[in-house]
């Protein structure tokens, strides 16, 4: 095929999805729903791909940049697509035989259809080629109006239609495949005599038509696809189809999903081999779990490294963590940004990390906060622990050497070292370092009374 560019239309505000942010940066599995229409073009082998921008134009451009190579079009007001095409026409360049044109708000279309259009055009088309769609409920979609030989002779929109043409459920797509040189003839032809008042894309067919370069169409095979995300509705469907997706991906490539309907993975989510999702699991972001793990259920986890063989326990949360290998946690762990969780530690029930190394081997078991700590190999930690960090203007930081014990209700009062080997006695509150090898108490003296009568 020859050279094909793309203009992708994420201007408009959306105004039924009733938000204050642009309706093209509405996530979808954790991305931004313009970026599945990117990359599908991207796919498709679409050079270049320009961006018609309007409204938050910076943020749109800003959710982009990790692309290479956009090229991006500023339509200034919203008159409508055939004004939006024409923001991005001088970008265009001289050896692109043809342009496919489509709205940032298909996240559901496949490349593989957008290289069909093109093979289409490129075989049968003097004009355009337009994705077409046949669907029992019409509404709110543009009708595809054809003569005797199937060609479109002019496309009406809603607003417009007629009774009868309401009827028609050949709808049009917004997808198009169009001769570089036959827009270019006819964008100026545009006009806005219509229920909307603004320039309509879809108008180029009739003229088309009308000069005796009709334009032609495919149909296309699933109509999920070409699903258009125009309210919060829209937006939650077309988030069950991709998830559904993503989880089937998974588990042919060896994970078990126990009750996938009820599991929610991000796009940007890896899994490893034999791994074991259990029901009502959130895994989010650039989270990474490797083989061999178990994730039991009702736990969220975003941002975060998994080494293999690690168990998440039940109903635990762990956001920009890391934890190696044959560690465990939970149940009903929190562990905050910043927690290092080294290979083979426990952290147990109701136990909070934030910002803190936990050496290899150690066992933080049950009832306390670790935060701002370097905790060494081998440490055993009681219930009831607390590293009081924060002395209400700074936090400070708690060092545990390998191979210490930390007797149960303890305070340990940053900045504070615990030495290596050494030994804290159960409810003491540390303000002093603890040399190495030493016991460390510090409690009242304890006073027995007689009961009085």
């Amino acid at each position: 095929m020859k050279r094909t560019a793309t203009i992708l239309l994420a201007a408009g505000k959306g105004t039924r999805m009733k938000s204050k942010g642009a309706k093209v940066l509405h996530k979808i599995a954790g991305v931004p729903m313009i970026d599945y229409v990117v990359n599908s073009s991207i796919t498709a082998d679409f050079s270049p791909i320009i961006v018609v921008v309007g409204y938050q134009a910076e943020d749109v451009q800003q959710s982009l940049s990790r692309y290479h190579g956009l090229r991006f079009a500023l339509q200034k007001e919203q008159r409508g697509t055939g004004h939006a095409v024409i923001s991005a026409m001088h970008l265009i360049p001289d050896d692109a035989e043809d342009v496919v044109i489509l709205c940032g708000d298909v996240p559901l279309l496949r490349p593989e259809t957008l290289t069909r259009l093109v093979e289409k055009q490129c075989r049968e088309s003097q004009s355009a080629t337009i994705l077409a769609a046949r669907v029992p409920d019409p509404f709110g979609y543009g009708r595809l109006i054809t003569d005797n030989e199937n060609k479109v002779v002019r496309i009406v929109e809603e607003t417009d239609a007629t009774f009868e043409e309401k009827q028609i459920n050949l709808i049009n797509t917004g997808i198009y495949c169009v001769k570089t040189k036959i827009i270019k003839e006819l964008l100026g032809g545009l006009k806005t005599d219509n229920a909307q008042g603004e320039f309509y894309l879809t108008d180029l067919v009739e003229m088309a038509y009308k000069i005796g370069k009709p334009a032609i169409m495919l149909e296309a095979g699933d109509t999920e696809e070409i699903l258009g995300v125009n309210s919060r509705v829209d937006l939650a469907w077309a988030e069950s189809s991709i998830r559904k997706h993503i989880t089937e991906h998974w588990m042919l490539e060896g994970v078990t999903i126990l009750n996938p309907d009820s599991v929610v993975i991000d796009k940007t989510v890896s899994l490893g081999q034999d791994t074991i999702i259990y029901p009502n699991n959130y895994l989010l972001g650039n989270t990474k779990i490797g083989e061999d793990c178990i994730i039991e259920p009702n736990c969220f986890i975003a941002d975060t490294t998994i080494s293999d063989c690690v168990t998440i326990r039940t109903s635990s949360v762990i956001e920009e963590s890391n934890i190696a290998k044959k560690s465990t946690i939970g149940p009903f762990a929190h562990l905050r940004p910043g927690a290092d969780i080294a290979p083979s530690a426990k952290i147990g029930n109701f136990v909070e990390v934030k910002k803190s190394f936990i050496g290899e081997g150690s066992k933080v078991s049950h009832l306390t906060y670790i935060g701002d700590s370097d905790i060494g190999k081998r440490v055993n930690i009681g219930a009831g622990t607390i590293t009081c960090n924060y002395d209400g203007k700074n936090k400070h930081k708690t060092i545990i050497d390998d191979g210490a014990f930390i007797g149960s209700n303890t305070a340990l009062v940053a900045p504070v070292t615990v030495g290596k080997e050494a030994l804290i006695g159960a409810g003491s509150t540390i303000t002093k370092d603890v040399p190495d090898g030493h016991l460390g108490v510090s409690r009242s003296r304890q006073k027995n009374l007689k009961k009085r009568k």
